[in-house]
């Protein structure tokens, strides 16, 4: 039956007590409190897996507390009482009603596996959510001395949640979740970032032979699409070792469908051939470093807005957070790429002296010329 909130539940997050998940609780709970010997039987559920105070208190208090003999149990409230009094540590308050209500809203005991299986999936997309907007948070905190690594950080602990809740579900096949992606976020300081772009276009049209040292550097990653074609335009020129210039690059982005109605080639031809200011590969490790954080955010909404989807499964939840994490991590693949220092080749072992070759040894006597007189 529905439950309806005590006065000691109005801090409870009316949006929970609207889920499935909240009458699973009720039922897991309600079930424990008839049968207490069923804990044995489940696995994976710990008092923070449940999404309120009151039941969180009320599953350490039942796990805590050793199960009474069964035939005492349906006789006496006694282990009720221990129950309630435990509990009541935790929260304030809590009733006896309270515990009546959790058994009446129990449906059947002896399914409370099944219901321990739901509270553990929403547990997992609340763990998975609350992982998500830390690795958004980080992504975003630029007052960080090493944004990247802070970043990348929180994506590893985003990569265990998944991981360790992969051994929790079943796997099996489960089919691509049905939300569909969020639009990537808005780039942040989109003139400073057109600065930056323009710099290494510049700056790779007067040192060409640095290009093919910068194949860490992904179309992808330029926030305006007509430099990141345009960075295309070079790296092809580049690879089939032909003349890189302004005027080359801009006819290889003609071929590219490039200019597009309302680009000036007079413009991009300035932008080409202004003088280079800087190293390639400072701004091409600006251009990733940008590109990096932006991805972490995009990947963050995409699995925040999973959990946000009721309809996703924990193998839909999972499946979807691991093919996000995946494009995080090739940027991250070319980030290290970037910021790795470039291996000492190694250094050539000593020669040793080179000896005489020994001869064959004399078998005849020596020619008379050699015979002193």
């Amino acid at each position: 039956m529905p439950h309806t909130p005590e006065p000691h539940e109005e801090g409870l997050d009316r949006l929970t007590m609207s889920r499935p998940v909240f009458y699973a609780e009720q039922a897991l709970l309600g079930a424990l409190l008839l049968e207490p010997q069923r804990l044995a039987d489940l696995a994976g559920i710990e008092p923070d897996s449940f999404s309120t105070a009151t039941h969180s208190a009320l599953f350490a208090a039942i796990r805590i507390l050793p199960a009474p003999d069964a035939a005492e149990h349906a006789r006496t409230t006694a282990w009720l009482d221990q129950v309630l009094a435990a509990a009541q540590e935790q929260v304030r308050g809590l009733s006896a009603s309270f515990l009546h209500t959790l058994i009446q809203g129990c449906p059947r005991p002896q399914h409370a596996s099944a219901y321990a299986r739901i509270v553990a999936a929403e547990h997992a997309r609340r763990t998975l959510r609350a992982d998500a907007q830390r690795l958004a948070q980080a992504a975003r905190d630029l007052s960080h001395p090493q944004p990247a690594l802070i970043t990348l950080a929180a994506a590893d602990a985003l990569t265990d949640v998944v991981d360790r809740l992969a051994t929790t579900f079943p796997s099996g096949p489960a089919s691509l979740p049905r939300t569909s992606a969020p639009n990537p976020p808005p780039a942040r300081d989109a003139e400073g970032a057109a600065d930056e772009e323009r710099s290494l276009l510049a700056a790779v049209t007067a040192q060409p032979v640095v290009i093919e040292q910068l194949r860490w550097l992904a179309e992808g990653d330029f926030v305006h699409p007509l430099n990141g074609g345009v960075w295309q335009a070079a790296c092809a020129l580049a690879r089939r070792r032909a003349a890189v210039d302004p005027v080359t690059i801009l006819w290889e982005a003609q071929h590219r469908g490039l200019l597009v109605p309302g680009t000036d080639p007079e413009r991009l031809l300035q932008v080409l051939g202004a003088p280079a200011a800087g190293e390639p590969h400072y701004w091409g490790e600006r251009i990733l470093h940008r590109s990096l954080l932006a991805t972490a955010q995009h990947v963050a909404r995409q699995i925040e807005d999973l959990t946000d989807d009721p309809a996703t499964t924990p193998q839909q939840l999972l499946l979807g957070s691991r093919r996000a994490l995946a494009g995080l991590n090739a940027v991250r693949a070319r980030w290290h790429q970037a910021t790795s220092p470039s291996p000492t080749p190694p250094r050539p072992a000593p020669k040793s002296p080179v000896r005489p070759r020994a001869g064959p040894p004399w078998t005849t006597a020596p020619s008379p010329s050699r015979v002193s007189r």
